[in-house]
């Protein structure tokens, strides 16, 4: 409905999600990795710093003519709730292990078991 400058704020929103919202998986792995007591409060952390940091992009560019800024709002919402929407559902579907396997080694003939 915008025409060719709504397009470009839907290209341009489309790609600012992406870019926070990958960049901020990326740094939660790492820190699930090297820091897994930090994993919840830094998942916290992120997801409040990118909701507020989509927010002032929205702010910055709410009276440029480069794009339509609504177009660039609506799909900055949108597909962050895709986004969110995607990661709630991968999160359900993955199997997290909250107990850790015995060692193969454990499982052979020749050996008993653990000793109660």
């Amino acid at each position: 409905m915008a025409g060719g400058e709504g397009a470009v704020g839907a290209l341009v929103g489309t790609v600012v999600v992406i870019l926070f919202m990958g960049i901020g998986l990326y740094v939660l792995q790492r820190t699930a990795k090297s820091l897994p007591h930090l994993f919840q409060a830094m998942g916290l952390m992120l997801y409040s710093a990118q909701i507020l940091l989509l927010f002032v992009f929205v702010a910055v560019f709410r009276d440029t003519t480069l794009f339509h800024p609504k177009a660039f709002a609506l799909t900055l919402a949108g597909t962050t709730l895709v986004w969110i929407t995607a990661q709630t559902r991968a999160h359900m579907k993955s199997k997290i292990l909250y107990v850790e396997p015995e060692p193969a080694a454990a499982n052979k003939p020749g050996n008993p078991g653990p000793s109660s």
